[in-house]
């Protein structure tokens, strides 16, 4: 997925980043806890699913791709453990995450604030009134052009998610939204090119 993710010239590739059993884990699945299964909606991985570690995306990467990886969890730890790995890393990163208590506790990355319902985008507005963020990835769901103009009053770059479809992609577009995000990221460039 990365190495066509590049071949698209993507300028952002991200990756959810999970702390698990002790590893940095990259991988959209969730887990059930305990038990050595991976879940996504209705979907559920054979029991034996390798999973990637972040060091070995970090070693795959093209020294032009920047990573947006996108930290997932509670876990405390989490924030501290990727600047551990990031230390070492020569190409640029953004990391993001819901959990904005992660996002505090990292320096040197470009930090970029995701916002998943309507209740943490008015938590947004209010936490950081007056204040420029160096970035917003929001559910594209929430967006319609005044709030995206809002956004960009307070953000350097706007990033919408998901995005399926190349309508969305230019709706969203259109509206001033700077980046877009989509496991359909093939088929969006062919159409929108």
């Amino acid at each position: 997925m990365l190495r066509r993710a590049e071949a698209q010239r993507a300028r952002l590739v991200e990756a959810d980043v999970h702390l698990y059993a002790g590893r940095l884990e990259v991988r959209h699945l969730k887990t059930l806890g305990p038990l050595p299964l991976l879940w996504d909606r209705w979907y559920l991985a054979p029991r034996h699913t390798r999973r990637m570690e972040l060091r070995e995306l970090l070693a795959a990467v093209g020294a032009d791709t920047e990573l947006m990886l996108d930290l997932k969890g509670v876990d405390p730890r989490l924030p501290g453990r990727l600047a551990g790995e990031l230390a070492d890393h020569p190409g640029p990163v953004t990391v993001c995450s819901r959990n904005w208590r992660f996002l505090r506790r990292l320096r040197g990355p470009r930090v970029v604030h995701s916002v998943g319902s309507r209740r943490q985008l008015r938590a947004l507005r209010r936490r950081f009134a007056g204040r420029r963020l160096q970035g917003v990835s929001i559910d594209q769901r929430l967006l319609d052009a005044p709030t995206v103009a809002d956004l960009r009053r307070r953000a350097d770059m706007v990033l919408a998610w998901p995005v399926p479809t190349a309508d969305d992609a230019r709706r969203l577009a259109s509206w001033g939204v700077d980046g877009l995000i989509s496991e359909r990221f093939e088929a969006l460039a062919g159409e929108l090119a």
